[in-house]
């Protein structure tokens, strides 16, 4: 049986933990199906940093952006530094990863003074955006909504998404997609487990989040991006349809959403 083709939607090789064995790790990528992958961007100063992994793996776009939870990287000059960064490359393929966190931080205001100027700058780039949103659904919601009928909603993906399902309808409603990640794997992530189930077939996609996140049964290791095999094998399970089937919807997916190779 030949080897599902996937993209890992989201990932950050860019770290540390990785400094030793990065070419390994991506002859394991590849072994797994991962034909392409996505590297999210928390904030500025790692875009020469993740430019550098795009020239030494040719799989590889990323986004540029700035996290909810590092929102002190935020200065005065940083829209124009995205700009020019998404300008200056065509392997940049989105804005973020942006959005609201108020598990960690409750600066609610502060986050949003980072969000809106990204969501602009997507808007006016036609790029898609990575949304990061850690109990902060409902103002996330209010936010797009609010922009829906000025034409000011980016189209995009609702990264590594842990909601409910009556929030998931919500998002779907904005045109987002949903993607899931190792957590989906997780035995009590019920409401994951739902949404996994309930997502449209041609509104998800699969991500690992590494080195976050690790699938059962390799859980609080250091994920990878072969390992969002697992994550694929996970959502078959709950959809009930083959790793096959969910391998090649994802990737339409990914590849329609940030237009990919």
């Amino acid at each position: 049986m030949s080897t599902p083709t996937l993209i890992d939607s989201h990932c950050h090789i860019v770290f540390r933990t990785f400094e030793d064995d990065l070419d390994e790790v991506a002859s394991r990528w590849r072994d797994a199906g991962v034909t392409s992958l996505l590297h999210a961007c928390v904030e500025p100063s790692e875009i020469p940093a993740i430019r550098a992994l795009a020239d030494r793996f040719p799989e590889m776009r990323y986004s540029v952006g700035v996290h909810p939870l590092d929102t002190e990287h935020w200065a005065d000059d940083t829209v124009g530094i995205l700009r020019d960064a998404a300008g200056d490359d065509s392997r940049v393929v989105a804005i973020g990863e942006l959005g609201l966190d108020l598990f960690r931080d409750k600066n609610l205001a502060q986050q949003l003074s980072v969000l809106r100027p990204q969501l602009d700058l997507a808007v006016e780039l036609d790029l898609p955006v990575i949304i990061h949103c850690r109990d902060a659904a409902e103002p996330m919601i209010a936010e797009l909504r609010e922009r829906k009928p000025s034409g000011n909603c980016p189209r995009g993906v609702m990264h590594c998404w842990g909601g409910t399902p009556s929030e998931m309808e919500a998002f779907l409603d904005l045109g987002l997609y949903i993607s899931f990640s190792g957590t989906v794997t997780f035995p009590k992530a019920l409401d994951t487990h739902t949404c996994a189930k309930e997502v449209p077939q041609d509104r998800f996609l699969v991500e690992t989040d590494c080195p976050f996140l690790a699938p059962v049964p390799r859980r609080g290791k250091r994920n990878e991006p072969a390992f969002v095999a697992s994550v694929a094998q996970r959502v078959a399970e709950l959809r009930e349809q083959s790793v096959m089937d969910v391998a090649e919807a994802s990737t339409a997916n990914a590849r329609r959403l940030f237009a990919l190779p």
